[in-house]
């Protein structure tokens, strides 16, 4: 079978003005961890002013004063703000009402829009669906797969699907296999998405119809293997899950043993080629890297088809992209795959701060209200989400679901806003299942937070989402207090040099657990200004957690 690819199709949006306002197992696990408190009732939140803390409150005041006069922050704009969602009281605010890139803080917009637009309980469905042939009942013509959007879609759901045709009596195709991802148009990547990153799993192609790899499902990537052969022979590659349907341009080398590492894997831009290129030494360990591929749905397609011939079923046409025809008659269904309640999608999409899951999710909720699944339909219903459940929503400026985007802005006070509001939902506790959680040493509960607080008073209790990007970081979450109620906290720092204050982030955190009377484990050592921070971009993308 030959791939044919697609013509002409658009890898990122046109330029927009972005609009602000007015102008499985896993989840179990997710929910065990995090201790159940009582929380105090909600009553209406106070205006976002100047208010000042009183005088049980100037300790804490003064602790995160002098958290902040830290090195790390100079010249950087930071908006931190600590209050009772319960009362609406203030415990401390500072820059509040300054918009600032979130970074990933932004996915906590799109989580709860997604919850009141779509339902806790929303699915996606993948489909499989033949037109049916001239010959035997066993042989059909076009052979459509028909992808829902499902953010964890897995081969092993398409080895399942084939294995469905199979069973169905099919036995040949006689004409092509068709990928389609009609459900979401065809823009790929958000406009100012940095093409930099485009090889990288945190900057994946956006398709209705994409394979999720390995079980933090990133979707529309392969991993590629490389490891070092004989010393001056070309290094060994294997392109993982997109091998016959990716090319490999690869020039790379094996060095003298001990030698320097040079190895580096791309895929330029506009091609969908492998590119490996440097020097790995003889003797090194293999090395495993995530990259993108181009038209995510083609590596379905590709993934499908192979499981396919492994099942029996003989497709004599090609790989193709095309949407199911209108105007057949009820043509016929062979198999189906539903996907796990958004429920529990939103915990490996918020635990590990996976961006396609983002913007899937702002694609979907715009194919579901507006009936176009598009990032300008979605980002709209997005914000009126929020809107309808008392969000204000006047500071935000959204261009993208998950934060990438350079464009987007919140303040500190729409942010606890938005986690005030959160509260008084029904599907309140599925937005808190899904934060990370304060030093927890499981991936699925922890999260982006598994290596930060540990031993610590908030460890445990504290959930908040992270973010990071070059110049950006942010932490926003919940404390709850040991006797009941709790406290909402968002720091959002902008314009920092070098890698991102995240001990500042965490002191404050700390500072705040403290103050309700959570103690500090045995090993906790303080704080100190100036302490190594965190790096350029969630530790999640990275692999570092």
């Amino acid at each position: 079978m030959s791939h044919v690819p697609s013509p002409g199709r658009a890898r990122r949006a046109p330029s927009r003005t972005p609009r602000p306002r007015r102008e499985r197992t896993w989840l179990a696990a997710a929910v065990a961890a995090v201790p159940l408190l009582p929380l105090a009732p909600i009553g209406a939140p106070a205006a976002h002013a100047d208010v000042f803390p009183g005088p049980g409150n100037t300790e804490l005041a003064e602790r995160i004063d002098t958290i902040l006069d830290d090195p790390a922050l100079e010249g950087a704009a930071s908006g931190v703000l600590v209050q009772d969602p319960g009362t609406g009281e203030v415990l401390y605010e500072g820059g509040t009402g300054t918009q600032l890139l979130p970074a990933s803080n932004m996915k906590m917009f799109t989580a709860a829009a997604a919850l009141e637009s779509l339902g806790p309980d929303h699915t996606f469905e993948t489909r499989v669906v033949a037109e049916d042939g001239e010959g035997a009942p066993t042989t059909v013509g076009d052979l459509h797969l028909v992808g829902g959007g499902d953010p964890l879609l897995s081969d092993e759901d398409l080895d399942t699907l084939a294995a469905d045709v199979a069973a169905s009596g099919v036995e040949v195709v006689e004409g092509d296999l068709l990928a389609d991802d009609s459900r979401f148009d065809e823009q790929r990547l958000v406009d100012d998405w940095w093409e930099e990153d485009e090889p990288f799993a945190y900057s994946a192609q956006i398709s209705a119809l994409t394979v999720a790899h390995g079980d933090r499902f990133d979707t529309g990537v392969t991993e590629v293997t490389v490891e070092p052969a004989a010393e001056g022979d070309p290094v060994t590659v294997d392109l993982g899950a997109a091998d016959g349907y990716a090319g490999l341009d690869n020039s790379a080398e094996t060095g003298p043993p001990g030698s320097g590492h040079t190895l580096e894997i791309d895929r330029p831009t506009g091609t969908n080629t492998i590119e490996v290129t440097g020097s790995l030494p003889a003797g090194a360990d293999p090395l495993q890297e995530l990259r993108t591929v181009d038209e995510p749905a083609g590596l379905a397609g590709h993934l499908f088809a192979e499981a396919l011939d492994e099942h029996g079923v003989e497709v004599r046409g090609d790989l193709e992209y095309g949407q199911l025809p209108g105007d057949r008659d009820e043509p016929r269904e062979l198999a189906g795959h539903t996907s796990a309640e958004l429920a529990e999608i939103l915990v490996p999409f918020m635990k590990f701060s996976n961006n396609a899951h983002a913007e899937m999710l702002v694609k979907e909720i715009g194919r579901e209200a507006a009936g176009k699944g598009t990032w300008e339909d979605g980002l709209a219903e997005v914000e009126q989400a929020l809107d309808g459940i008392g969000v204000d929503t006047a500071d935000l400026v959204f261009d993208d679901g998950s934060g990438l985007s350079r464009s987007n802005l919140v303040t500190a006070a729409t942010v606890g806003d938005l986690l005030t509001r959160v509260r008084d939902t029904d599907w309140a506790d599925d937005f808190r299942d899904s934060l990370p959680v304060a030093g927890a040493q499981d991936p699925f509960v922890g999260g982006t937070l598994s290596g930060r607080m540990g031993d610590s008073a908030a460890e445990g209790v504290l959930t908040a989402k992270t973010g990071t990007l070059s110049g950006v970081s942010a932490l926003s979450g919940y404390v709850p207090a040991p006797d009941g109620g709790e406290l909402v906290f968002s720091v959002v720092n902008n314009g920092y040099e070098g890698g991102a204050p995240t001990h500042v982030q965490d002191a404050i955190g700390i500072a705040v657990a403290e103050h309700l009377g959570h103690e500090a484990g045995a090993g906790t050592s303080p704080l100190r200004a100036g302490e190594p921070s965190g790096g350029e971009t969630e530790c999640s993308w990275t692999g570092t957690c």
